[in-house]
């Protein structure tokens, strides 16, 4: 079977294409520009729990060499401590948010190329600049101009090539949103600050040239990003004005204007933009060339991050085994569905955050509130920021009568409990994730303290290591001590990507097979569907 081919080699598309080699999936990568991947301090991206595991599962080793997860986040208005937060390793069922992970986005890029240069399932392809696409019932042709004037051949195809992407204006595909959102000044530099490993939000700072917010993020080696909130459409930021603005900061923070090295600066524009379609037939889109948004904190590339890791598994099953229109088409409806969820609510918040006035009508609390909401954005929580559940997915299963509730809702993502893989060696859940089939776990307490080849043979063992080998897709058996808000012998069904299709009281060989028909999108047909994808709005 022709491999997949990725238009694109920003960090969505190096992701995809590793999380599809993983799953034994061959993979064209056709990098349209790879003179971009510039050395810029002042670019950095913040990935938040579930991005930032997916990338470490993809052997991306610059998050650990690189990047910093924060110690704490802390918000001041004026010259008030509205919230001090301490923040670390995620705890399975807590409610303290997980510390986000701060990586200059050259890195990320740098690690993900050298994970994909030792990945045999990948061919890169320099200056793979499409012009041209075709498709019919078996795959798709594209066709790449000078240099190095080609045509490629392959099953499916994605379009990770960002906001002006080629693939979305060859499918014909529209992407409306709006224009300038927000606009940012923005400086890295190295210096120290009251609050080593702390990322700071200051809204209405004092002094002259703080504007309406100013946040800090740290970096390693004392290296900090600084963001100035800036008029939507205000005057031109001059070099002269933003260095002032550096030193009014600091000097605002710190008493006076400590020493500094300025590395890097820049001016940022936040555009929000939702494509009307993500799939045309075998060809998909993904990451920037399916969206934009970027306000109040929130983060684009841990939605296009989740992107990937959604549609990996189901090319992977459809690659291997064929896939009905179903599974293919829940792509769309999943991530188009989460990805509007999170603009609607970017969108409603941002007259209130930023226009000054009406805070009563939304948020009770005052300026609190307002912190409250820009928090979660920039920590990953709430509706501004959390990961998404899939709860409205086609492949959810109707409610069965052996359903049993756990602390995970169906379609959310699955608490990283410590699990005992069949080898007998323990591991985290999220370990056993992206390897293109799904997990089945059951929850046995006691088992711990006894020898897996004992357990393996008594109580309901048997019985569910029948019932997973009889599943219509393959599933892999894993047991765990406890599992947040679930008793003695629950049974959850994983996807592959992580999210909860089901759970049950005891081993139900009959619900466990439908739940997990469903998450694979039923009977898998040869066909593709031609293009019935409606427009949503």
């Amino acid at each position: 079977m022709d491999p997949v081919i990725i238009v694109g080699a920003g960090p969505v598309g190096l992701a995809l294409s590793l999380a599809l080699a993983a799953q034994s999936v061959p993979c064209v990568l056709l990098d349209e520009d790879p003179g971009k991947d510039e050395t810029r301090p002042a670019r950095t991206v913040v990935l938040r729990e579930d991005t930032a595991a997916f990338l470490e599962r993809l052997g991306c080793k610059t998050l650990h060499d690189e990047g910093l997860r924060w110690s704490g986040w802390r918000s001041v208005r004026r010259k008030q401590l509205v919230r001090e937060l301490p923040l670390g390793e995620p705890v399975p069922g807590g409610d303290a948010p997980a510390a986000p992970v701060h990586v200059p986005q050259h890195a990320l890029v740098r690690g993900l190329r050298d994970a994909v240069a030792a990945q045999e399932l990948v061919q890169s392809a320099k200056l793979g600049r499409i012009d041209t696409l075709e498709q019919d019932t078996a795959g798709v042709t594209v066709h790449t101009r000078e240099p190095g004037s080609t045509w490629w051949r392959g099953s499916y195809l994605v379009g990770c090539d960002g906001a002006r992407s080629t693939v979305r204006k060859l499918l014909d595909i529209r992407f409306p949103g709006r224009t300038a959102v927000e606009r940012h000044a923005v400086a890295a530099l190295r210096t120290e600050l009251p609050w080593p490993g702390e990322a700071v939000l200051h809204r209405s700072p004092p002094w002259r040239t703080g504007g309406a917010e100013v946040t800090a993020r740290p970096l390693p080696d004392d290296v900090w990003r600084l963001d100035w909130l800036l008029p939507a459409r205000g005057e031109l930021v001059t070099p002269d004005a933003l260095v002032t603005r550096v030193r009014d900061t600091l000097a605002g923070w710190c008493g006076e204007t400590p020493p500094y090295e300025l590395l890097d600066t820049g001016v940022y524009t936040l555009h929000h933009r939702l494509a009307r379609r993500w799939r045309v037939k075998r060809a998909f889109l993904a990451g920037d060339a399916a969206h934009l948004l970027g306000a109040l904190g929130t983060q684009g590339l841990d939605e296009g991050l989740r992107d990937a890791e959604n549609l990996a598994w189901k090319l992977a099953l459809a690659w291997h085994h064929g896939a009905s229109d179903v599974l293919l088409d829940s792509y769309q409806a999943e991530r188009r569905a989460a990805v509007a969820s999170r603009l609607r609510a970017a969108d409603q918040s941002l007259p209130i955050l930023r226009g000054g006035g009406g805070l009563r009508t939304l948020v009770p609390g005052s300026a609190r509130g307002h912190d409250a909401l820009l928090a979660d954005a920039h920590l990953g929580c709430g509706p501004l920021g959390a990961p998404p559940s899939y709860s409205l997915s086609p492949l959810a299963p109707p409610r069965a009568e052996a359903h049993a509730s756990v602390g995970t809702p169906p379609g959310a993502p699955v608490a990283d409990v410590r699990v005992t893989a069949p080898d007998g060696t323990p591991v985290r859940l999220r370990e056993r994730l992206g390897q293109g089939h799904l997990l089945v776990v059951l929850v046995a307490p006691g088992t711990g303290v006894w020898d897996r080849r004992h357990w393996m043979r008594a109580g309901v063992m048997p019985r569910l290591v029948e019932a997973v080998a009889a599943l219509p897709v393959k599933a892999e058996l894993l047991v765990t001590e406890s599992y947040p808000g679930a008793s003695a012998h629950t049974v959850l069904l994983v996807r592959p990507d992580g999210h909860l299709v089901e759970s049950f009281g005891g081993v139900r060989p009959a619900e466990l097979f439908a739940a997990a028909d469903a998450a694979r999108g039923g009977a898998t047909r040869t066909s593709v569907r031609s293009d019935r994808t409606a427009d949503v709005n």
